[in-house]
C-alpha cells in the first residue's frame, strides 16, 4: 500500500546510496548527500542499508499512510510530528494506517532523511532509485516528490523496533564553524604557495548556490595563478585547463574567486582546474550545511585521509550494532 503526499516541501526527492559505475558515461553517482543519515534511518526501520527513502531539504513533506508502518529520520534536526505530535529524530518510530506524518521548522543541519518500513519501492533505474532530475531519471518520473503523488513501499522486514534511538555520540553534523578537510590535488601547483597558504587560512561562508550538483563558497581572498602559456584548447582564463574528469568532493575555483565543491550530482568533467578534494569522509557535512554557514578548509595528507575514511567506517559499524 502508497503512501500519499499531501504537500512536499521546498524539495523532497527519493534517493538511496546512488547508481555507481556510469560516471565515466557522464551520469553522476547521485544518491543521498548525507549518506550516514541515510544508512542510519534505514537501520532504524529494518531495512537495508541501501534502500530508497526520501531527502528533504529545509521544509519536510506531510504523508499520510494507508497502512501501519514504521518510520525514521535522521540527518538534519527536522522534527517529526504524528497526527501533529512531536517526535523524536533518530529514532523507529511507530505509524498507523490513517495516520499523518508531517514536520516542525528546522532546528539545525539542511537535509533530513525519512526511512520508511519496506522501503519506498518506485521503479529503479540503471540499479537505482535515486532522483537525478536533470538527466530524468529515478524518483517519481525522473523529477522530485510533488503533492497528489503516491509513493508505493515494499515488503517490511518485520525487524523494526519503535522506540529504538541513535546514541547522541553518533549523530553528525557540523558544528558552528564547519571543518571540510582537503587534499591537495593535481592542479594545486597552478596557484602561487601565498594563495596556497591563504586558501587554508581564510573563513568561508556558504553562498546561496548551494545544491545537489555543487556548493559555492565566498568571503574568502581571491586566489593568484602561477603565470603560464595557456596549454592548447584551454580556454583564456587562468583558471583554465585542457578539459579533466571532474572527481567527486573536487574544489575548482573559476577564475580564482569562489570555490565550488562538486557533489552526489556533479558533471563528470570540464575545464576548470580544481585545487583538490573534499576528502569522502567529509562530504555527508556538506549536504547539511545552510547558506552563509562559516566554513574553515583544512589541509590533509593522504595517511590523514585514509585514517578518516576507516573512522567513519568504525562509525557506521558502531551504529550497526547500536541498532540491531
Amino acid at each position: 500500500m502508497p503512501i500519499n503526499v499531501i504537500s512536499s516541501g521546498i524539495m523532497t526527492t527519493i534517493q538511496d546510496l546512488g547508481r555507481p559505475g556510469y560516471y565515466h558515461l557522464g551520469i553522476p553517482m547521485g544518491g543521498a548527500m548525507d549518506r550516514l543519515a541515510m544508512r542510519t534511518a534505514n537501520l532504524l526501520v529494518g531495512n537495508p542499508e541501501d534502500a530508497a527513502g526520501l531527502e528533504s531539504v529545509f521544509v519536510g513533506p506531510e504523508l499520510e499512510f494507508t497502512e501501519d508502518a514504521t518510520v525514521a529520520v535522521c540527518g538534519a534536526e527536522l522534527p517529526p510530528r504524528i497526527d501533529g505530535e512531536q517526535q523524536p529524530t533518530w529514532t523507529a518510530l511507530s505509524v498507523k494506517k490513517g495516520q499523518v506524518l508531517s514536520f516542525d521548522f528546522l532546528k539545525a543541519g539542511a537535509r533530513a532523511y525519512i526511512a520508511i518500513s519496506g522501503g519506498i519501492d518506485t521503479p529503479p533505474h540503471l540499479g537505482s532509485r535515486a532522483t537525478y532530475p536533470i538527466g530524468a531519471l529515478g524518483g517519481v518520473d525522473g523529477r522530485a516528490v510533488q503533492p497528489g503523488d503516491s509513493l508505493p513501499l515494499g515488503k517490511a522486514s518485520g525487524k523494526a523496533r519503535p522506540g529504538t534511538s541513535v546514541p547522541e555520540d553518533y549523530r553528525r553534523l557540523p558544528g558552528a564553524t564547519a571543518k571540510l578537510r582537503v587534499l591537495p590535488g593535481l592542479y594545486w601547483h597552478r596557484i602561487t604557495e601565498e594563495s596556497q597558504r591563504r586558501f587554508f587560512e581564510d573563513s568561508w561562508k556558504v553562498a546561496n548556490e548551494a545544491d545537489r550538483m555543487g556548493y559555492r563558497f565566498q568571503g574568502g581572498r581571491p586566489l593568484d595563478f602561477v603565470p603560464r602559456e595557456q596549454p592548447f584548447s584551454a580556454g583564456s582564463d587562468p583558471s583554465n585547463i585542457t578539459d579533466a574528469c571532474y572527481p567527486y568532493g573536487s574544489v575548482q575555483v573559476p577564475s580564482g574567486q569562489e570555490p565550488i565543491v562538486l557533489h552526489r550530482d556533479a558533471v563528470s568533467g570540464g575545464g576548470y582546474f580544481m585545487l583538490g578534494t573534499v576528502i569522502s569522509a567529509d562530504m555527508d557535512l556538506i549536504g547539511q550545511l545552510q547558506p552563509n554557514t562559516t566554513t574553515q578548509f583544512v589541509k590533509v595528507d593522504m595517511e590523514a585521509a585514509l585514517a578518516a575514511r576507516k573512522e567513519r567506517k568504525a562509525l557506521i559499524a558502531a551504529i550497526r550494532e547500536a541498532i540491531c
